[in-house]
């Protein structure tokens, strides 16, 4: 196994353990290891950091390096190609963005990085799939409903992951991953500006709390 491959690989194991991504839009890399840690106590062990977050590459080199072994760490808000490699510098694997942009896939695919791209279409799924999109990232959720997830993953290849993402919680996670749900982006219900790892903990907790009773109710 190559190093660049054992990302995708690492991405997969984590995901497979949880699939919530947790979303720390703007975290400061004062607070950064704190929160990341509070939230891998808890079980979350995917986390991304938007870009347009305050020294993100920063808060991505400092929680990547805290979290090593045991957490997937990368960038969210990835619009810009050239992005992709200063994210892998900072030791970043994950790259998540809000749009289907096939050079942004194509680019972290090749280094080994697990992109998550944006899709409201099943046109802009397939391209994206065909780039080498590890999971596909519903956004902004609160646009759509469970019914287009169904209506999406009849007509996409097998095994095909849909992570609805924005306006999330843990009550409304149960009619996504009936419709087929593969797991999901987690924002201001989980996260927001300000808050204390303490408070992150709580709603953490909460979040993996209704994805475990769901698993055990399949």
């Amino acid at each position: 196994m190559t190093h660049q491959s054992s990302h995708i690989d690492l991405f997969n194991d984590a995901f497979e353990r949880c699939p919530l991504i947790a979303i720390l839009r703007g975290v400061h890399p004062r607070e950064v290891e704190a929160i990341g840690e509070a939230l891998v106590e808890v079980g979350i062990g995917l986390i991304e950091i938007p870009l347009n977050s305050p020294e993100p590459l920063l808060s991505i080199e400092l929680l990547a390096q805290h979290l090593a072994g045991r957490a997937i760490v990368g960038a969210g808000t990835v619009v810009h190609v050239e992005d992709v490699p200063r994210v892998e510098d900072a030791g970043g694997t994950l790259v998540i963005a809000p749009n289907t942009d096939v050079r942004i896939i194509a680019a972290a695919s090749e280094r080994g990085m697990a992109a998550l791209p944006g899709f409201a279409t099943p046109t802009e799924a397939y391209a994206a799939i065909a780039a080498g999109a590890a999971a596909l990232k519903l956004f902004p959720a609160e646009g759509f409903t469970p019914a287009f997830v169904h209506a999406a993953l009849a007509v996409l290849p097998q095994r095909t992951r849909i992570l609805p993402t924005g306006g999330i919680n843990p009550e409304s996670m149960s009619r996504w991953r009936s419709a087929g749900a593969a797991g999901f982006g987690l924002g201001s219900a989980l996260y927001s500006a300000g808050m204390t790892h303490f408070e992150v903990r709580a709603r953490g907790e909460a979040f993996v709390a209704a994805h475990r009773a769901l698993a055990a109710s399949r």
